[in-house]
């Protein structure tokens, strides 16, 4: 039998084209050399392990956005407090109010306290802000501290600001994770040269 016999099982069928054959072995997919089974291998580093990332990881990129949206956050919160401490302020330079010594007393202390957060939260957002610069050139140093500001961030946002820190506080854990996780460490331990 020959391949143009119409007899023969192993030729192609009569009345239809010819398809090109692939070879023997395992389909051909997606990402792999031609003519081989495997997929090729990941590359790797000079020194043995995976090689470092060059571009940042989305989880990264995210956290970094997020650690912004903290510090615009805080720049509402401090404004909020700051007009806050004014008003009690002004209440109590109040004409009506002089005579009320504890009432007097009271808006003495709770300005003081109030504008004691100001300052607080201008520190916390000149620090949220300076770790949101280190995302790109940072080290594993700026990562710890990251993963350290994001965890008493979490913490600060759930006890003395229960209500307006709740996003503070679903913020600061999603960037504890996205930074403490493989891909996290990847960016922040790659060689820089």
């Amino acid at each position: 039998m020959s391949y143009g016999d119409p007899n023969n099982p192993y030729g192609a069928p009569q009345g239809q084209p010819q398809q090109p054959q692939q070879g023997y072995g395992y389909p051909q997919q997606q990402g792999q050399a031609p003519g081989y089974g495997y997929p090729q291998a990941p590359s790797v580093s000079q020194y043995g392990g995976p090689a470092a990332p060059t571009a940042m990881p989305g989880s990264v990129g995210a956290a970094r956005v997020m650690m912004w949206v903290i510090v615009g956050l805080q720049v509402i919160g401090v404004a909020l407090f700051a007009f806050g401490a004014a008003a009690l302020n002004s209440a109590k330079d109040d004409e009506s109010l002089k005579d009320n010594t504890a009432f007097q007393d009271l808006v003495g202390q709770s300005t003081g306290v109030i504008w004691g957060y100001v300052v607080f939260g201008l520190a916390w957002l000149v620090f949220a802000a300076v770790l949101a610069t280190k995302f790109k050139n940072g080290g594993n140093g700026a990562r710890v501290t990251i993963l350290v500001f994001a965890i008493i961030t979490a913490v600060l946002g759930i006890y003395p600001f229960i209500l307006v820190g709740l996003v503070h506080t679903v913020l600061a854990i999603l960037v504890a994770v996205f930074v403490g996780n493989a891909s996290g460490k990847a960016w922040f331990n790659r060689p820089r040269y």
